[in-house]
């Protein structure tokens, strides 16, 4: 009997997740254990592993595209299996969901489904045959409300087996792959590549190869988990409409479209998101250009190798811009910058906070981390030795070790201190964990392996969870001084600045030296003023004298 694949819940903030890449097509087999996608959360790409045995009869989500947890992301089933009634009734049979839920929740993907989600569907799923399995954009995290199927791995008509990498899911912070649950037939792919559809929406369905692909995709668009998802976002609303107003995407479609268009269903162009680029960089109309990859897409060779012979690429006037011509260019938000400006508007609007500035002598500092660096493969920063004397400082002060949680507060024994790194998509903040407990050594190792994973869009939920107070530096760019948001529902954030050079008074002499400000932000609800100028007198002296936090 077919299954239903859904968006997993893969942390405690995830909302929404991206299919980064797909490694099955609808028609292709899966065995259980096989990759079926790259997804990606709001911080990072997982890969995603089928449950079960079967065919992938249909994708609900293409590559690229965004959509909440609990989304039906695939159907793996029979090949040849009706999965009409799946689609119709969002395979939330209450039955079937059970059945589901014993194959995954116990795996390292936890795919949760909601109750209600499940009694609202019963009724329908006994429409698609057993063969069909309807898989919809998984949940990655609890911050993630839609996803962007970035790669599909499988085309329509290839066999899918069970493990076997569908997709590549992207969300507002990563990419992650897209495993198949059962081995199938990709009969049809709901979400073209670089779309973003909400979590729950249906991605692809897999079947044995012969179903009635307009009957079950009618069912599906009637379906409760579908309406829930047209009413989410007006993308997904678009994308369905596509789906079902569009050419079915079958084995034998997806042949033809090879052979003869460059063109998707309802007339979008397939191109990959590097073709449209160059190709809006150079002027070229992507209509114009014949395609090479799968399905007749676009691929960067493609564009790089085209010659319009006469066409606006040819002369390049579109890609000039005539003096006193006013341009702008619009860019679809990012899933990460999307969770930013959430979290950020969040924070700003519901902690009351002020700021606290002190100036530290850094002479000291920079002596102490000149010795350090001096020991044979050793090698600290500046920000590695404001890391360590903040752990010593909460030590001392734990009420600024804290977290509002509406009616308590919560105070941490342990201590954990977020780090913020940019990336080239916003901003992520891995944690060093117990950073009181661990050397200097131990902490710029750590630093700099996070850093560079988070660069790299390896970070996996532990590393980016749990942090209980956070440091951000922008000194490295010249910056004197900043005041950061906080981190919420931390208490404090603290912004460290440039090392600079200024004259400064030592014994009632003028004399040349080096300061740092730091700049505190506290949530008012935690923490008092006194409270905050204490902690930085103690971070202050830390600093300072580094061999006190020895003591």
């Amino acid at each position: 009997m077919a299954e239903v694949v859904r968006m997993p819940k893969l942390s405690d903030t995830m909302t929404d997740g991206v299919i980064a890449k797909w490694h099955k097509k609808v028609g292709d087999k899966v065995k259980s254990g096989e990759l079926l996608a790259d997804i990606e959360t709001d911080k990072a790409t997982m890969e995603f592993e089928s449950f079960q045995d079967g065919v992938l009869l249909h994708i609900g989500v293409q590559e690229k595209q965004a959509v909440p947890v609990d989304s039906i992301i695939a159907i793996l089933g029979k090949e040849g299996e009706d999965i009409s009634g799946l689609l119709n009734g969002s395979s939330g049979g209450k039955a079937e969901e059970k059945k589901q839920d014993n194959k995954t929740q116990d795996s390292s993907v936890n795919v949760k489904q909601e109750t209600k989600k499940q009694e609202d569907t019963k009724s329908t799923s006994a429409a698609l045959p057993s063969t069909i399995q309807v898989v919809r954009m998984p949940k990655l995290s609890d911050t993630m409300t839609d996803g962007v199927v970035a790669k599909w791995h499988k085309k329509v008509g290839d066999k899918v087996k069970s493990g076997d990498l569908l997709a590549d899911i992207e969300t507002d912070k990563a990419t992650m792959e897209f495993e198949s649950f059962q081995d199938g037939v990709l009969m049809h792919i709901g979400v073209d590549e670089g779309k973003s559809v909400p979590v729950d929406s249906v991605l692809a369905i897999l079947g044995k190869g012969d179903e009635n692909m307009k009957d079950v995709l009618a069912n599906v668009n009637s379906s409760p988990a579908k309406a829930e998802t047209k009413a989410s976002t007006s993308s997904a609303t678009e994308n369905k409409n596509d789906n079902l107003n569009g050419s079915v995407n079958s084995p034998t479609t997806a042949k033809a479209e090879s052979n003869t268009t460059t063109t998707s269903e309802g007339g979008r162009i397939k191109a990959s998101p590097l073709a449209k680029a160059l190709a809006k960089e150079k002027g070229i109309d992507l209509s114009k250009v014949k395609g090479s990859a799968d399905n007749g897409r676009i691929t960067k060779a493609d564009v790089e190798s085209y010659k319009g012979g006469g066409s606006d690429a040819g002369n390049g006037k579109a890609s000039s811009v005539q003096l006193g011509t006013e341009s702008f260019t619009d860019e679809p938000v990012s899933q990460m910058r999307k969770t930013i400006a959430r979290r950020l508007l969040e924070s700003t609007n519901g902690a009351p906070s002020f700021v606290l500035n002190i100036e530290v002598d850094m002479d000291n500092a920079i002596a102490a981390r000149n010795a350090i660096n001096a020991i044979p493969d050793t090698k600290v920063s500046f920000n590695d030795l404001v890391i360590k004397a903040c752990a010593a400082a909460l030590r001392k002060h734990p009420k600024v070790n804290t977290s509002w949680l509406g009616d308590k507060i919560r105070s941490y024994s342990h201590i954990h201190i977020g780090v913020a790194v940019a990336v080239d998509d916003g901003l992520l903040v891995p944690v060093v964990r117990f950073a009181d407990q661990k050397s200097l050594s131990q902490i710029s190792g750590e630093v700099k392996d996070l850093g560079k994973r988070a660069k790299d869009k390896k970070l996996q939920p532990s590393d980016w969870e749990g942090n209980t107070f956070t440091v951000s530096n922008l000194g490295m760019f010249g910056i004197e001084s900043f005041t950061s948001i906080i981190n919420s529902p931390e208490s404090c954030i603290l912004s460290v600045g440039a090392i600079r050079q200024v004259p400064v008074v030592k014994n009632n002499m003028v004399v040349p030296g080096n300061t740092m400000m730091l700049t505190l932000a506290c949530d008012h609800r935690t923490v008092d003023g006194a409270t905050g100028a204490a902690f930085l007198q103690t971070l202050k002296a830390f600093i300072e004298n580094p061999v006190t936090i020895l003591v």
